[in-house]
């Protein structure tokens, strides 16, 4: 069965499938760097990184793009409270995103532009609107989006431009506008963002970039006029989203995005994170806690990502229980031993991990129900191990090993190093070849052989029909 995702433009469940076959470009709303980002908005980013994970193990090749806003009304606001420049500012929170994400075991995204480095890309976005009539000067000096002039305004988010109220999206009341209902592209300056260095010339005036602009500049340089999933939270439909689009495609007069992707809120003892309500943790929180990092996965992985996810401590106990019977288990097989082909039993089992793992997973990212075909071969493993059946095989243990790297809910042995990322993906492309030569398609065998090199390993066939991954360099068995 093909992945089919949820995509909020059409409010379906359509069949995925990417521009160019075998690559997928994906761009992600990254953090606003004026403060630690909350376990919220990780949860949103931990959705990503499991899309990111099981495109790779389906074999496609991912770009992802996430940014990093580090110019806008909060950094600017926050820069000026503590009396630096901003990017003074926003560089040690910038730092800590990386380390929280580190923690929570997200994978590097391809890149992490700032857009406070890609103001000129900005500009020219601006100039090229300007052009095409679908953008004004105010009379403050700042520049607006005709929405007017663009009629499929409102898609995405399902909103008809009529029920727009004044204020909905940027401070507009301080701005002097054609329309009340027009976003702002460009701010003229102020003294207050001079003061934190948030100015740069423009044909159009000095100014700095709306929030809105930021991304659309940055996908497109990036990853072209049109990518095939954008991501983020449910909270960024409307007016972020909806705003990328008219931007986007009012100056390319293409699709900004295929597939649309959004996650639900986290809430916490079932109520929205919110300092005002003293409930705003975040991933340094839980770390300073000594909570494992494969429970807080494991927690968000139980609740489907278009679900809101209550956050609770019994809820996060229950799943740090769970997280340490997955880990319980993997030691048992590798205390199993791998010689030789695995017997019928764990061909069996395996295969029903296998299928029923990606059968939920085709199905708009079903994480609870990939979890439960994990916490079930974890039973039936356990039950054939209690019976004296150790014949488990190499394979079967790198496979259960693939399965839980894409969801990152097996807590990582203190004494040994956690398999790299890039190390998944040799195995992932040396079970493919594997298929390949079993098929006979010794072209694409040998296509994914030259990958699975790229990646600095090397792979060779063993007698009971598995495989043996190396680095390069290292010795095969038989060398």
């Amino acid at each position: 069965m093909p992945l089919r995702l949820f995509n909020t433009l059409t409010r379906r469940l359509d069949a995925f499938a990417p521009l160019t076959p075998g690559r997928v470009t994906m761009y992600t709303c990254g953090p606003t760097v004026w403060n630690y980002a909350h376990i919220g908005n990780f949860r949103t980013f931990v959705f990503e990184d499991v899309l990111r994970r099981y495109l790779e193990y389906a074999g496609f090749a991912v770009t992802q793009v996430m940014n990093l806003t580090d110019v806008d009304d909060r950094t600017i606001n926050a820069a000026r409270a503590a009396g630096v420049r901003l990017t003074e500012h926003t560089a040690p929170f910038t730092r800590a995103f990386h380390e929280d994400r580190g923690y929570l075991r997200i994978q590097d995204a391809t890149r992490y532009p700032a857009a406070t480095a890609h103001i000129p890309a900005m500009v020219e976005l601006v100039s090229r609107l300007l052009e095409k009539g679908v953008a004004y000067k105010g009379e403050d000096g700042s520049v607006y989006f005709a929405i007017a002039k663009f009629p499929t305004y409102g898609r995405l988010s399902r909103i008809e431009s009529r029920e727009i109220k004044v204020g909905a999206r940027v401070s507009s009341d301080e701005y002097a506008k054609e329309d009340a209902r027009d976003f702002v592209l460009w701010k003229a300056a102020k003294p207050e963002d001079e003061a934190v260095g948030a100015a740069w010339d423009a044909p159009f005036g000095r100014g700095r970039p709306g929030w809105h602009l930021e991304c659309s500049a940055m996908a497109r340089q990036y990853l072209g006029e049109t990518i095939d999933i954008h991501a983020g939270g449910v909270d960024l439909i409307f007016p972020h989203h909806e705003d990328e689009i008219a931007q986007s495609e009012a100056a390319t007069g293409k699709p900004l995005a295929r597939t649309w992707l959004h996650g639900e809120f986290l809430l916490v003892e079932g109520t929205k994170m919110s300092k005002r309500y003293g409930n705003f943790l975040t991933v340094r929180d839980l770390k300073d806690s000594g909570i494992d990092p494969a429970a807080v996965r494991l927690l968000f992985c139980q609740t489907h990502y278009r679900r809101q996810l209550n956050f609770t401590d019994d809820a996060l106990k229950a799943a740090a229980a769970g997280a340490q019977r997955i880990a319980e288990f993997a030691a048992r097989l590798a205390k199993a031993g791998a010689a030789g082909a695995p017997t019928a039993e764990w061909r069996a089992a395996l295969d029903a991990l296998t299928g029923s793992f990606a059968a939920a997973m085709d199905e708009d990212l079903d994480m609870p129900g990939a979890l439960a075909a994990i916490m079930e071969f974890v039973r039936e493993g356990n039950r054939l191990l209690d019976a004296g059946n150790a014949g488990v095989g190499a394979d079967v243990r790198a496979a259960f090993e693939r399965v839980t790297g894409v969801l990152q809910v097996a807590p990582h042995d203190a004494g040994a190093a956690a398999p790299s990322d890039v190390e998944r993906r040799a195995h992932v492309l040396a079970q493919r070849r594997a298929e390949f030569r079993r098929n006979k398609e010794w072209a694409r065998a040998d296509e994914a052989r030259a990958q699975v090199l790229a990646l600095g390993f090397d792979v060779r066939d063993t007698r009971d029909g598995g495989y043996e991954l190396r680095p390069v360099g290292t010795a095969l068995p038989g060398q």
